[in-house]
């Protein structure tokens, strides 16, 4: 994909294969649609009065217009124009870039970006439109026997004013990288977990290390983590037959800073049976998915590589799987953490927070300026917020709000919830320092609880991702999700 501007006063003129334009509710055109009106005299009002309600996410493909260079005008709806916004804006972006993907057009002109939106910047804008037409390039091909041969929109730019440029092309920039690291978080995930084993992910890993100079990737097997006294990530890992992996990757800038590291931490389950606790039959496949939050740390990593972000930022993986077998966990086994604290298994299939803890303590080693998990943890979560939120918890309100600014500019939704003493008591044990699971009820706040208790030595944050890594149904798929609100935070981090 290329991106650039378009900074030609004079639309009409504009030589492309789709040029889009917003037309609100009401017949109430945005400036770019006045001027192919103007240009195509009336043909824009003229579908407006007669078939056109411009309802949001729909649009209308008008060819060769009278007086327009360009070989379609797409009039994308944004709806009722008071209420129009960033979120409206990006859905707006997303449709015309699936048109586009859908008709074969290789090249394209967006208009979109330069419609005013409150609290929001052109930057923010031209991002958005670049994510969209990252993702609308997405396509899983993997392990299909017939590759998908469909154009790609290999050509995209967004117009804007000729003093704007610079800001324009500086989301272009932002939204290409994360848009890519987007993609490479889906594919990773969408790939069948006999392929995407934790040794798969480790040789990703390094791959990126061979693309991107600024990354550097260790990789830890076997006796290196039993070195580390990592019990609790190893207690997991002994059902398999598939050696886990702890994958550590740094990104260092061209020009070192004396600021503290930032981390990020993501769980690598690349199959979870539950184990010896086993999960039921139906949907299990879907258990493919718990990698999500070590996925999305290989994406946001490979987008800091490509931005060539000014601090060093360090991505932590522990892959294996949990699978039942005669070596595997049993409830009621005592493990010991990297930490040094014991942890009870009541429930084997609580066996993300087991694995994170060490990989948390594992952290301390860089004191990190702080450190944000991402783990697909508890089903809870989806019962809390469903498929729209990710859940968000943080020992740190400053912490916390950064991810929720990053989250709004990026419309990749968080919600904060509580792990407030009161929350710790459920993980009491008689037999360990801490049990695995918490007595009944806020599943996912006592997960992040257990987590809690290893991360006291710097600011932290949790994203529990159950709900929003992937889809399921008819449409089932890795979204990619939190590389979005990852990438931007570390952006506005490193703006700072």
């Amino acid at each position: 994909m290329e991106f650039s501007t378009q900074s030609t006063t004079d639309l009409a003129k504009i030589q492309t294969q789709a040029l889009s334009v917003g037309v609100f509710k009401n017949q109430e055109l945005s400036d770019a649609a006045q001027q192919i009106d103007q240009a195509s005299q009336g043909a824009i009002r003229a579908v407006l009065e007669s078939e056109f309600k411009a309802d949001t996410k729909t649009h209308l493909v008008l060819r060769q217009l009278p007086g327009v260079a360009a070989q379609r005008v797409v009039l994308i709806g944004l709806g009722e124009q008071d209420k129009y916004n960033a979120k409206a804006h990006a859905a707006a972006e997303s449709v015309f870039a699936s048109y586009c993907k859908s008709a074969s057009v290789t090249e394209a002109v967006s208009t979109l970006a330069s419609i005013d939106v409150a609290d929001n910047t052109l930057a923010d804008r031209a991002r958005a439109a670049a994510q969209a037409v990252g993702y609308a390039n997405y396509k899983y091909d993997a392990t299909l026997s017939k590759k998908n041969e469909d154009k790609t929109i290999e050509q995209f730019s967004v117009w804007s004013a000729p003093t704007l440029e610079s800001e324009a092309k500086t989301g272009l920039k932002n939204g290409k990288a994360i848009a890519n690291g987007v993609n490479f978080t889906r594919l990773l995930a969408d790939l069948p977990p006999n392929v995407c084993t934790p040794t798969y992910l480790a040789n990703a890993a390094k791959d990126l290390g061979k693309e991107f100079d600024s990354l550097k990737v260790e990789v830890l097997e076997r006796k290196q983590i039993e070195a580390l006294k990592m019990g609790s990530f190893l207690s997991v890992a002994k059902g398999s037959e598939e050696p886990p992996v702890f994958i550590v990757i740094k990104h260092s800038p061209a020009t070192p800073t004396e600021e503290a590291p930032l981390v990020l931490v993501g769980k690598g389950l690349t199959f979870d049976s539950g184990g010896i606790s086993l999960k039921p039959a139906a949907n299990m496949d879907e258990m493919k998915y718990d990698m999500g939050g070590a996925a999305s740390v290989l994406g946001t990593m490979r987008a800091v590589a490509e931005l060539g972000l000014n601090r060093e930022i360090i991505g932590i993986v522990a892959a294996c799987e949990n699978m039942p077998s005669g070596k595997a966990n049993k409830p009621g086994d005592v493990v010991t953490s990297m930490a040094g604290k014991t942890i009870e298994i009541l429930n084997t299939d609580a066996e993300g927070r087991l694995v994170l803890c060490d990989a948390l303590t594992y952290a301390e080693r860089f004191n990190p300026a702080a450190v944000i998990n991402i783990a697909t943890l508890t089903g809870a979560c989806i019962v809390a917020l469903g498929d729209i939120n990710s859940g968000l918890f943080s020992n740190n309100d400053a912490l916390a709000e950064q991810v929720k600014e990053a989250s709004q500019q990026t419309d990749d939704g968080v919600w904060q919830l509580p792990i407030t003493d009161e929350y710790q008591a459920k993980l009491k044990s008689n037999f360990a320092d801490i049990a695995n699971i918490g007595t009944p009820g806020a599943g996912s706040i006592t997960a992040a609880c257990f987590l809690a208790r290893f991360t006291e030595k710097y600011p932290w944050a949790h994203l529990d991702v159950a709900g929003t890594a992937w889809s399921s149904g008819a449409n089932k798929g890795a979204t990619g999700r939190p590389v979005p609100v990852l990438v931007q935070y570390l952006i506005n981090q490193c703006a700072e």
